[in-house]
């Protein structure tokens, strides 16, 4: 009688919990930025929802809650504190992140990250955050997350999720563009003068 409850418990978290394997690597990867410790941290993460799985309600939210759990593993995993971001009004991030688009658009760069294969330089913008905007770009924008489950997985409220995408999301246009720029992909605009001379 045990052996089938123990076997039918393995079928579940199998078929729930390891579907996620994929996406709970990324997102691990984002958070060490190291492989090996991204795997040390999946395979934490699955041995302690594995260990909890009678606490899960089959059916919820079983991405969600791994993510969690990957979250919570790695802040405890920590040696030193997390640093803290002051977040602004959201309103005033949005401002910033519509007047940098608009911005782009004028300068002929609006487009820009629709002609150009960017992945690389995405990849290391996205590294070059700061952790806070970082974890939530990544969640939302990378892995698809909702507002709300990205919140509940960071243990912040939805504004501050909110207002670090929109920070983070800014922070990533103003680094592509100067990318770009920096390849050669697009012209420096014509008010820019040449570096170091006299405009």
């Amino acid at each position: 009688m045990a052996e089938l409850a123990k076997q039918a418990r393995d079928r579940q978290f199998r078929e729930e919990a390891l579907q996620w394997l994929p996406e709970i690597t990324r997102y691990a990867l984002s958070l060490t930025r190291d492989e090996p410790d991204a795997d040390d941290l999946v395979q934490e993460t699955f041995l302690k929802a594995y260990r909890s799985w009678d606490s899960y309600a089959l059916g919820t939210d079983c991405r969600g809650w791994l993510f969690t759990i990957c979250r919570n593993t790695f802040v405890r995993s920590r040696k030193r504190e997390e640093r803290q971001v002051a977040c602004d009004d959201p309103e005033l991030e949005a401002l910033a992140a519509s007047a940098v688009h608009a911005s782009a658009v004028q300068s002929g760069h609006g487009d820009l990250f629709a002609r150009f294969d960017l992945s690389d330089a995405i990849t290391q913008a996205i590294d070059a955050l700061p952790e806070a905007f970082r974890d939530v770009v990544v969640l939302t924008d990378v892995l698809d997350q909702t507002y709300e489950s990205a919140a509940a997985t960071l243990g912040v409220p939805i504004g501050t999720v909110r207002s670090r995408l929109f920070r983070g999301r800014r922070l990533l246009q103003e680094a592509l563009i100067a990318h770009a720029r920096d390849a050669g992909l697009v012209a420096m605009p014509p008010d820019a003068g040449t570096p170091g001379t006299p405009t």
